[in-house]
């Protein structure tokens, strides 16, 4: 079973019938799109040495922009010690440059969250919450943040975490999947964001 099934239990079934099918990721199934990311934003310009550090780890990116293509791939896959893993490889196209926002999702069966280790090699890790809105949108939270450091992590302060809030939802009307991403920190406010729309490849 989809691990965002088990997360979300009876609410699954009041997600939109093809976001359903996008997040059931049962075996070794995998879900591929393209599209355009209509706005990428950042935050403060002093942020931009960090937003540079962050290609090193596919993790965050210094452009900004409208109209950028866009490319998603998730894939199923089982981690060394046998669980269901997700990973999640976002790519956004700025001419010749291509820059990532990729990460490993799993379940922690225990407190029902989800997993989220940000960055190749990983550098943030997160829990994720999820809930679904009464149109069948699927909305996801972040919430407890930690640094990542090889072996060790380390709990960040909430004033220094970079807390997303991500709505995906499906357009009948143009038959497009629609996304809107957004990561605030307590201190500074707006540090990235991005919305856009993509289809599934055939």
């Amino acid at each position: 079973m989809s691990i965002y099934k088990q997360v979300l239990g009876e609410d699954y079934a009041r997600i939109h019938p093809m976001l359903q099918k996008r997040y059931d990721f049962a075996g070794e199934r995998s879900f591929e799109a393209t599209g355009i990311m209509k706005e990428i934003k950042g935050g403060p310009k002093w942020l931009y040495p960090l937003f540079r550090l962050g290609v090193n780890w596919k993790l965050l990116f210094p452009e900004r922009g409208n109209n950028i293509p866009f490319s998603i791939k998730n894939t199923a896959r089982l981690g060394p010690n046998g669980e269901s893993q997700i990973h999640w490889e976002r790519v956004f196209h700025f001419g010749t440059k291509k820059r990532y926002f990729n990460a490993l999702m799993s379940l922690d069966e225990k407190r029902l969250v989800i997993k989220d280790y940000l960055g190749e090699p990983p550098l943030v890790y997160s829990d994720l919450a999820f809930e679904v809105s009464a149109e069948g949108a699927i909305t996801i939270h972040s919430l407890n943040q930690r640094l990542v450091l090889g072996k060790i992590e380390l709990p960040l302060p909430k004033l220094l975490q970079g807390l997303a809030t991500v709505t995906e939802r499906y357009d009948e009307t143009d038959a497009i999947y629609r996304i809107n991403v957004n990561v605030r920190n307590p201190l500074v406010g707006h540090l990235f964001s991005y919305e856009g729309e993509f289809v599934q490849n055939v």
